[in-house]
């Protein structure tokens, strides 16, 4: 797969600024809480509308996103987010389950990916130093595909997404991203449940 479709043109926000979360077995409702926000502050919207409140929620002290669910997953989308960066948020989000995230930056060519299991740190890309060096055995055939085929490109480009749908079953399309209903919250940093 090879994510070409995330241009500018069709995702103005998103395609220099992304950030999807992949979270097993808890619902929109459980994953805002885990993250210290309030489920009835949840409020729906499309993609469009989750990009335009986002870039009119920039610079605030917090973090804005929207979850939809998918089979017995919840996606949590962000664009100009962080979430999806932070193993500090992701790590106790885990608990129990299984978390997959990867994020993007262009103004700096970052990309990052994680992949945390009830806490523990399965598999990362960091940005600036690559994918650590240890490839758990689920990831073996994905990755010899990514090296052999898909060597050039940059995790946004397609690898990430790859790793990202071999772990969770989700292939995130044009069309799962525009017809997904999100359902949007925001919660203030540090996230309170994590505050110690």
């Amino acid at each position: 797969m090879i994510a070409d479709w995330l241009s500018e043109e069709s995702y103005p926000l998103l395609a220099g600024s992304y950030g999807l979360t992949y979270v097993r077995d808890l619902t929109p409702e459980q994953v805002t809480a885990r993250l210290g926000g309030r489920p009835e502050d949840l409020v729906p919207m499309t993609l469009k509308e989750l990009e335009d409140e986002a870039r009119r929620r920039f610079g605030d002290r917090g973090h804005f996103f929207g979850l939809t669910a998918i089979g017995g997953w919840t996606l949590v989308v962000e664009t100009l987010g962080d979430l999806a960066w932070s193993e500090e948020i992701l790590a106790p989000l885990s608990a129990g389950t299984r978390v997959v995230a990867h994020a993007y930056l262009d103004v700096k060519g970052l990309d990052n990916f994680l992949w945390i299991e009830d806490g523990r740190l399965r598999f990362a890309f960091y940005p600036q130093e690559g994918y650590v060096e240890e490839v758990p055995g689920e990831l073996a055939a994905t990755m010899r595909l990514i090296e052999t085929g898909h060597w050039h490109l940059d995790p946004h480009e397609g690898p990430a997404f790859m790793l990202a749908e071999h772990l969770t079953g989700i292939a995130v399309t044009p069309q799962l991203l525009q017809d997904a209903s999100y359902r949007c919250g925001f919660v203030p940093r540090p996230i309170p449940s994590l505050a110690t």
